[in-house]
């Protein structure tokens, strides 16, 4: 056992509480659990009810403080719909109603502007625009959808990209020589393993996205690298906030093992082979895999 295995597997904790030390997969963002810390907007009554109204679902928050918890906020409301582009968003209010700063409540509008969830104009102020103009490939925009109305939508069109990503994805990777990530790929379907037996569905989810994650920079792809993105978003929202890309079971870890043993050996075909299964066998699939059209 590798030592970056070892480490992960002491660091963590069973499955209903998170890990303990700096584990090397602390380093990637994860969602925050329902009790995090964020923006409390107070009760907005008359015509502006609904820019008070709480969001469904915190969404993990990739910025820290009043301005990213604002962001979250406000880019939840503005996906599940509870803020349309019928009135503009006025700072000034957004600012009293949420009780922070105007220069958070600026630089939180600015960030929605970035994602094409809001544009502002002279004379017209800032507005949300239309879903055409967003960036549906935004990790922040994947987690709000996933969590609002349109999930259903959202996690097929996310299994869809990963059946056109991944197996091409596994294919460039085979063969690639890397002995350093394949090691690390090792480590991870070693991790999956031992968090299934100790029922640590924390440890598993974390040790499946760095799989995936690692897989992808395997290929040497940067258009694929820069395509992650939705990977790994996908395995954060398709199980919920604990599991990965599938429930942990047994079977989930041995079509793991099948593709780094494949990328391993360089079987390209095989490697390809081995992720499509993976991805037939997770339970959402079988709404994503189009059925042979009949002529």
């Amino acid at each position: 056992m590798s030592t970056l295995a070892h480490t992960m597997m002491t660091a963590a904790r069973p499955a209903e509480t998170s890990l303990t030390g700096p584990g090397e997969l602390d380093r990637y963002p994860f969602a925050e659990s329902p009790g995090a810390d964020r923006v409390t907007p107070v009760a907005w009554q008359g015509a502006d009810a609904d820019l008070g109204r709480a969001p469904r679902r915190p969404a993990g928050s990739r910025g820290r403080g009043l301005h990213g918890q604002l962001v979250q906020q406000l880019g939840q409301m503005i996906v599940s719909g509870d803020l349309g582009a019928d009135r503009p968003l006025v700072p000034e209010e957004i600012g009293q109603r949420f009780e922070v700063s105007r220069t958070v409540v600026r630089e939180s509008l600015r960030v929605l502007e970035a994602k094409g969830l809001v544009s502002a104009r002279p004379n017209v102020g800032t507005r949300v625009r239309p879903v055409s103009d967003w960036n549906l490939l935004d990790p922040d925009i994947i987690e709000w959808r996933a969590f609002g109305p349109q999930r259903e939508d959202q996690r097929r069109e996310l299994n869809e990209m990963r059946w056109t990503i991944e197996p091409l994805a596994a294919r460039l990777a085979a063969g690639h020589g890397r002995d350093e990530v394949q090691q690390r790929l090792g480590d991870m379907v070693e991790i999956m393993g031992h968090a299934l037996a100790q029922g640590d569905g924390l440890t598993f989810s974390r040790a499946d996205a760095e799989f995936h994650s690692l897989l992808i920079q395997l290929a040497g792809n940067r258009m694929l690298e820069h395509l992650s993105g939705i990977v790994a978003a996908a395995l954060q929202v398709s199980g919920g906030p604990v599991t990965g890309c599938d429930r942990p079971t047994e079977a989930a870890v041995a079509h793991h093992a099948r593709i780094a043993d494949a990328l391993a050996s360089g079987d390209a075909h095989a490697a390809e082979s081995a992720m499509r299964q993976l991805l037939t066998a997770h339970p959402d699939v079988d709404r994503v895999v189009p059925a042979p059209r009949e002529h």
